[in-house]
């Protein structure tokens, strides 16, 4: 057990260093990308040393997997050097029984990381975008979604607003259905609603199926002054692309709210595949990092000399990086809907991590 806890402080004290470096780095490389920014539209030094600071836990949960191959190299080759592995297995303890402290730990880690981390970093990096957004001047999000339905803003007649709301959306939300426009003066008040049986976006516009439109102003009685049109078009500068992006990234959902984000959007109309894939693959975060531990540990916990060293680092590196590159890949797939979403999030941890300890079994215990 005394050897066990040795080697579990030696693993996190790998990984704090490790970690410690990379948040310092971090934080000057980002500070100074904010100044750059941000220093010409007047945001000062104690602004753009807050969104620093709300920036770089996401920046730092994003290299997570570096930060555990990096730990590892360097706990592993510590070890070596000291001889401390080859004490070890005279002691009668194998390398996989050596290996359960660091997996150990690293598994703590993932799962700090999953419930802690991932949650702070959904906190701070939305509102890192809110303050990102308002010295860019380019707004809020232009969606949301409630169990009423979706809503949609969009510029209105000339500085106006345009509020949507629809019932039913397709899964890019550019054909709604039980949809009612809401349009506002510059100064907020509401000008004019229409309801329509459908609509959908053409460039350029809202095209109306079955439209009723009230004026809101001063006609008053609205219902006197109503309008019923089979096809209007109402200007629109949205695209596509627009109205995908502002749902935002699933990284900005804490993970303990994604499953009824999901659901929210699966009752809306919407298609979920994307935020299902990022479910998945956080839940499978933990695996991940403990398959890069077993790779790291396949090639640099032997005793090594000279140039050889340096060789089964970068061999290391490679390795790690090739399962990250496959995960990546299988991501994708899983985004788009070539593979299921479970297997896409499970299949490259789970085959990785039995590849490294196959590796394990026959290098260091015959």
């Amino acid at each position: 057990m005394t050897l066990h806890w040795y080697f579990a402080r030696r693993t996190a004290a790998s990984f704090g260093v490790v970690g410690g470096l990379f948040f310092i780095l971090i934080s000057l490389a980002d500070l100074i990308e904010q100044a750059r920014r941000h220093g010409d539209e007047g945001a000062g030094l104690r602004e753009v040393v807050s969104l620093t600071l709300f920036n770089a836990p996401g920046s730092l949960y994003e290299l997570l997997p570096l930060l555990v191959i990096l730990s590892a190299i360097a706990l592993f080759l510590g070890l070596a050097r000291s001889s401390e592995m080859v004490v070890t297995r005279a002691a009668g303890r194998s390398a996989l029984r050596a290996l359960l402290a660091p997996a150990a730990v690293v598994l703590v880690i993932g799962l700090l990381a999953l419930a802690v981390l991932n949650p702070l970093v959904a906190a701070t990096q939305t509102e890192y975008e809110d303050r990102a957004s308002a010295l860019d001047d380019r707004g809020a999000s232009v969606i949301a979604v409630d169990a009423s339905g979706l809503w949609l803003r969009q510029d209105g007649p000339g500085d106006g607003q345009t509020v949507i709301r629809a019932a039913r959306a397709s899964g890019d939300a550019t054909r709604l259905s039980g949809v009612t426009f809401v349009t506002f003066s510059p100064s907020g008040r509401p000008t004019s609603r229409i309801d329509a049986r459908a609509a959908e976006l053409v460039p350029g516009a809202w095209r109306l199926h079955d439209a009723k439109t009230w004026p809101l102003g001063e006609a008053a009685v609205p219902e006197a002054a109503a309008t019923e049109q089979e096809i209007l078009d109402l200007p629109s500068r949205l695209t596509p692309e627009e109205i995908r992006d502002s749902f935002g990234a699933p990284a900005l959902i804490p993970i303990w709210d994604l499953p009824r984000f999901i659901d929210r959007l699966q009752a809306a109309g919407f298609s979920t595949t994307r935020h299902q894939m990022h479910f998945q693959s956080e839940l499978a975060m933990p695996m991940f990092l403990l398959a890069l531990v077993a790779i790291c540990a396949v090639f640099t916990l032997r005793q090594s000399r000279g140039s050889r060293t340096g060789l089964l680092v970068l061999t290391a590196i490679g390795a790690c990086f090739l399962l990250y590159f496959l995960r990546n890949f299988a991501l994708v797939l899983g985004e788009t809907g070539q593979i299921p979403v479970w297997l896409a999030a499970w299949a490259p941890p789970l085959a990785g991590a039995a590849l490294a300890l196959g590796g394990l079994l026959h290098l260091e215990d015959g």
